[in-house]
């Protein structure tokens, strides 16, 4: 009922049965977080504010993006964790191609499990440092993985247009760019049943 009322209240239109391949995804996380500690947030309802609405509020935005325009859009998520927001972006949009890019070994497992057992065909996992990839996207999305020249360093390698899914506005770290590359968008977030502050910054090459 909170996923649904959320999605509502952002607005999407999800293909059938997303809705239910997330609420299966979240009980396959909180299975394997029992194990793994894939997560610090354990109670169902928060998974569901601070995990799946909060990757689904940038949604609207990467779609009104000249380059999702694109047939197949191919989307990057670095530093995945537990496929956050890559994995409900794919099952939101399955006519995306997403890659979900995660160094540790147990995080990448779980993801590569939650393609299987949601049928992801359109989720490509690889478990290594991005910055060895040598791969080309579209745009390249990260949630809570570095500052904003961090990312770009080792990211900005794959796409010359990068999204950073941040908290309260970095304006420490929007000062901090390196050369080459400029904030073009910065949208604020309002994520249902979250109160804390969200932020999405687009950063594209100069």
């Amino acid at each position: 009922m909170i996923l649904h009322e959320g999605v509502a209240e952002l607005g999407l239109a999800l293909p059938a049965g997303a809705e239910e391949k997330l609420v299966s995804y979240l009980a396959l996380l909180s299975k394997w977080n029992r194990t793994y500690n894939l997560t610090a947030i354990r109670d169902p309802v928060e998974m569901v504010t601070h995990h799946v609405l909060d990757s689904l509020v940038v949604l609207p935005i990467l779609e009104k993006s000249a380059l999702a325009g694109r047939h197949p859009f191919h989307l990057a998520d670095v530093g995945s964790g537990a496929g956050l927001p890559g994995l409900v972006l794919a099952i939101a949009r399955p006519d995306w191609q997403v890659t979900s890019i995660e160094a540790v070994e147990k995080k990448s497992t779980f993801q590569r499990q939650g393609k299987i057992d949601l049928g992801l065909a359109n989720v490509s996992i690889h478990c290594g440092r991005v910055e060895y990839l040598k791969e080309k996207f579209d745009a390249v999305i990260s949630r809570a993985f570095a500052c904003l020249a961090d990312f770009i360093g080792l990211a900005g390698h794959l796409s010359p247009c990068l999204w950073a899914m941040k908290g309260a506005y970095p304006a420490d770290e929007m000062a901090a760019l390196p050369v080459g590359w400029q904030v073009t968008a910065c949208h604020e977030l309002n994520v249902p049943g979250l109160a804390a502050k969200r932020h999405l910054l687009q950063l594209e090459k100069t």
